[in-house]
């Protein structure tokens, strides 16, 4: 006889009492905690579940009885199929309120800190429109919707050019219009797809690694500057040529127009050749006085204005006096270290891309700023006693780890060098809440300052103050 399976239940008339982590809610059933997607606290729900464990289980929701009060409609038309900008449905206020609220959280729960009095989370000032990169994806075959699967009509499979479905590698959403980033952007998408069309260019099949059109990247800036690759599988020199000149012509405010072909069996470009067809192989991005070169691989924050809000507040907190030394720890390509270089005596910048370390150098040198020194390498090795004894001891830092925080050697090697002041910026303030704690018996955490930097998404970042006990 065949084992009888496990199966899954149906949560029937359940009420969403409150978010959790990303982009997640909660309701309690029979005291244990349920995780549920796509929905707001006050939807009351049938809730299919999906995983059952011993303290939790998780689910999605099947049938609502009841809307929250707290829900708004919805500004974009791909709303909860192209997996993105989640909250759209959450008023911004509230959106606001539990980011705050999980920050603290995370930080005395996790952390289990004295916290000072936090300041209210700086809002970004644009919650469309907001980010200066966008990475789309063709394919040859549209993602259909469960209600255009259950439908009677006979809906064709057309190409897509748009976003990946979360957590499927194969299934693209063909994106109509989107609202994170500012025109040209969507006009640009779609211009190649009709050219595409019009002129019988293949879109990829990611399963059987066949086809001509793979990727597109638009990177726009504050000061106007637009950057466009697109990315081929493989070369036709006259399809390829077409395409190119077509959007020559057609968007002659493109500033940067390049293109790659990548053969390989996955999407990064990290290490393919870029190719440039018209104009620079880079843009501008501008803080104050400061210019930030950008080229197509280089990594800048996807939020220009919010970014400004975040280092302006990263150099308030910090404090930096003219005969101070900085180390700026996971510097990227030096944003942060270029930006609070005029307030220190020398800025020492530590990153473990040796591409970006040379993007940091470079952006030292547009702007006149001679007193910053970059350090490609795993921060736990290049960071120790002999590098401190030869580079000076810092008299702050600052850390803005990847999501994954701080690797427990480097923490000690910041303890070992006894800075007065650190400011620890972060993604993530689970992660940071750890670090913290490691750090406690020596450092007190005296401002707590969270950034929105990513409307109507669950992302969140952090600003955190210590200073030696």
């Amino acid at each position: 006889m065949g084992r009888k399976r496990n199966r899954k239940p149906l949560l029937e008339n359940i009420e969403i009492v409150k978010l959790a982590a990303e982009g997640k809610a909660i309701a309690k059933v029979d005291e244990k905690v349920v995780f549920v997607t796509n929905v707001i606290p006050g939807d009351v729900v049938d809730v299919q579940v999906t995983k059952k464990r011993k303290s939790y289980m998780e689910g999605h929701p099947v049938v609502f009885h009841k809307y929250s009060d707290l829900r708004v409609d919805a500004f974009c038309e791909h709303f909860g199929v192209c997996g993105g900008c989640k909250w759209q449905n959450l008023p911004y206020e509230e959106q606001l309120n539990f980011k705050q609220q999980e920050v603290l959280d995370n930080l005395s729960r996790i952390g289990k800190i004295d916290l000072p009095e936090a300041n209210p989370i700086l809002p970004s000032a644009k919650t469309e429109f907001y980010r200066n990169k966008l990475e789309f994806t063709f394919s040859n075959k549209r993602y259909l919707t469960f209600d255009e699967i259950n439908s009677d009509a006979d809906i064709a499979r057309t190409p897509a050019l748009g976003f990946h479905v979360p957590r499927l590698f194969d299934k693209v959403v063909d994106i109509n219009k989107c609202h994170l980033q500012a025109e040209p952007s969507n006009a640009i998408r779609l211009a190649i797809k009709e050219y595409a069309f019009a002129n019988d260019l293949r879109f990829f099949d990611i399963r059987a690694q066949e086809g001509f059109l793979r990727t597109l990247v638009i990177r726009t800036s504050t000061t106007g500057d637009i950057m466009v690759i697109v990315v081929f599988y493989h070369e036709d020199v006259e399809k390829r040529e077409g395409l190119m000149a077509h959007l020559a012509e057609k968007f002659p405010e493109i500033s940067s127009l390049m293109y790659i072909i990548n053969e390989k069996a996955n999407d990064s470009i990290t290490d393919q050749e870029v190719i440039l067809y018209k104009g620079e192989d880079h843009i501008f991005e501008q803080m104050e006085d400061l210019r930030f070169k950008i080229g197509p691989k280089s990594f800048y924050q996807t939020n220009s204005e919010q970014a400004y809000e975040l280092y302006s507040k990263t150099r308030e907190f910090a404090n930096i006096q003219k005969d101070e030394i900085v180390y700026d720890l996971y510097t990227g390509t030096g944003t942060i270290a270029n930006f609070v270089a005029r307030q220190a005596k020398k800025v020492i910048g530590i990153e473990y891309v040796p591409e970006a370390i040379e993007d940091a150098k470079l952006n030292s040198e547009i702007n006149g700023i001679d007193n910053t020194v970059f350090f490609a390498g795993d921060m736990k090795n290049v960071l120790n006693v002999d590098f401190i004894a030869e580079h000076g001891h810092p008299d702050m830092m600052i850390v803005d780890p990847p999501r994954a925080g701080m690797h427990a050697d480097v923490v000690e090697t910041i303890l070992q060098a006894a800075p007065n002041r650190i400011v620890y910026v972060s993604c993530n303030s689970a992660t940071q809440a750890r670090d913290l704690q490691m750090m406690d018996h020596a450092y007190k955490v005296t401002k707590v300052q969270a950034v929105d930097m990513f409307p109507h998404t669950h992302h969140v970042e952090n600003i955190v103050l210590m200073e030696k006990r």
